[in-house]
């Protein structure tokens, strides 16, 4: 195996249009085109346009799809509707989380798992090891997807312009077949930015023809291509988690404040069941650390692996900062001791480089689009 990074449909055009390219997860991405700012306000308040073909695609298939899927994730994947998607997650045994995932089903017995670019073959073995005795087959899509999203306010109008499928019956987290500029997709309204949009699953051959029909549509309503960098700030804001940074096989569900995704209810047995119910009965009596939000009283900015302060001591790090574009100031999500995680607590600041900066702390999104 060569180290070399491997290159998405759109690398050509991506270079063509004078993009900063960086090494993600192994694959070769655009960092950004031109302005961070810019392109995280174009999202905001108009429409931006992504390449996110590193995205890991594992459809799962057969008449026992669905049982897998339930003994794999921690998820109750029985309660998704066809054409419907679900977010939840892969859980080790001792209940860390291997990914954060959205389900998709496609069909009666055929869904689409999408894990993060970096997790993508440690999800595929897991599954794969997992469906040993379900009637099911695991099948490695990444080759067979290339993935671009529209997402901002004006998105639902541009994709209107290029399709005639159903986009006002197209809910949050729901998925259908359709064409897109002639091109066959699969049309998602899903998104990692806080605001409306849409992810379309389209094969590689076709990226180029969709990306260009999209940047036309797009033009007179604001679109401009958008790259990594402010994708990350829009997530940030939207208090969404990253894989890696909120997310880690060192924390359970529980611990990322998210146990809602783990379904103890549903039927069968689950990969992680036991190490979680006693996670939940933790969390319940006495969480250790919470996910907050703190917004700068200054300008320095916040990086994952500082250290949160009160009164001198250490109650907590900062998993992922930025400059917040919408909010103006530096902001951070951090797992803080359960004592200095109410908004509003007094004395919090974030140890920048030997100096202890002064924070808010405040509840997580810093940013709800109104609907």
């Amino acid at each position: 195996m060569s180290n070399a990074p491997r290159l998405t449909a759109l690398d050509a055009l991506h270079r063509s249009l004078g993009a900063t390219m960086t090494d993600f997860a192994g694959w070769d991405m655009p960092l950004r085109y031109g302005s961070e700012r810019d392109e995280h306000n174009a999202v905001r308040t108009k429409a931006g346009l992504f390449d996110l073909s590193h995205m890991g695609e594992i459809t799962v298939t057969g008449p026992q799809a669905v049982d897998l899927l339930n003994h794999a994730l921690v998820g109750n994947i029985g309660t998704v509707g066809l054409g419907r998607a679900r977010y939840t997650m892969i859980c080790r045994e001792d209940g860390g989380i291997l990914d954060d995932l959205i389900v998709y089903r496609l069909g009666e017995d055929e869904y689409m798992v999408v894990a993060n670019a970096g997790n993508a073959q440690i999800v595929l073995d897991a599954l794969t090891e997992r469906a040993q005795g379900f009637d099911a087959t695991v099948r490695d899509d990444r080759d067979a997807y290339a993935l671009i999203a529209v997402q901002g306010p004006e998105s639902p109008g541009i994709l209107k312009s290029l399709t005639d499928a159903d986009l006002d019956g197209l809910k949050y987290y729901a998925g259908l077949p359709g064409t897109v500029a002639g091109v066959p997709a699969l049309i998602a309204r899903t998104g990692y930015t806080g605001e409306d949009g849409f992810e379309l699953f389209v094969e590689p051959q076709h990226a180029e023809k969709l990306w260009q029909a999209l940047t036309d549509a797009g033009a007179p309503a604001g679109l401009i291509p958008c790259g990594l960098s402010c994708r990350d700030t829009l997530r940030l804001e939207a208090g969404m988690p990253l894989y890696g940074h909120e997310l880690t096989t060192a924390l359970t569900p529980f611990d990322a404040g998210l146990g809602r995704v783990v379904k103890f209810e549903k039927e069968g047995d689950f990969v992680g069941r036991e190490a979680l119910t006693a996670a939940a009965e933790r969390a319940e009596s006495a969480p250790p650390r919470k996910l907050v939000g703190l917004i700068a009283e200054g300008r320095r900015v916040p990086r994952a692996g500082m250290s949160v302060v009160a009164d001198g001591t250490v109650i907590g790090e900062v998993t992922s900062g930025a400059p917040s574009p919408t909010l103006g100031k530096p902001i951070a999500m951090a797992y803080v001791d359960a004592a200095h995680a109410a908004p509003g607590t007094p004395g919090v600041g974030v140890d920048i480089r030997g100096t202890h900066e002064p924070y808010e702390v405040v509840a997580l999104p810093f940013y709800k689009r109104q609907k």
